[in-house]
């Protein structure tokens, strides 16, 4: 089935330099999917996975200390010509 699409064209050559494809079809397709992914997380986050609040704490390990792991990590970073470490 062949159809015709009027899409700017500045904002087509964008996305198919964003996404690093080569053609129309690739853009226009990953744009889709992309659209579709978005809007499938939009509605499954609103429902809350359709789980109870009780189950959705039960996925949580409640002794995980995100604090503790960041500090473990203690990347350096430069900025500006200075070293920092996230503390």
């Amino acid at each position: 089935m062949k159809m015709t699409l009027h899409i700017d064209d500045s904002l087509l050559e964008k996305a198919m330099s964003l996404a690093g494809v080569e053609s129309k079809t690739a853009a226009v397709d990953l744009a889709l999917r992309e659209f579709v992914r978005r809007s499938e997380l939009v509605r499954v986050l609103s429902t809350g996975l359709e789980m109870t609040p009780a189950e959705l704490r039960e996925l949580f390990d409640p002794n995980y200390d995100l604090e503790a792991e960041r500090s473990k990590e203690a990347p350096v970073t430069t900025y500006g010509g200075k070293t920092r470490t996230r503390r």
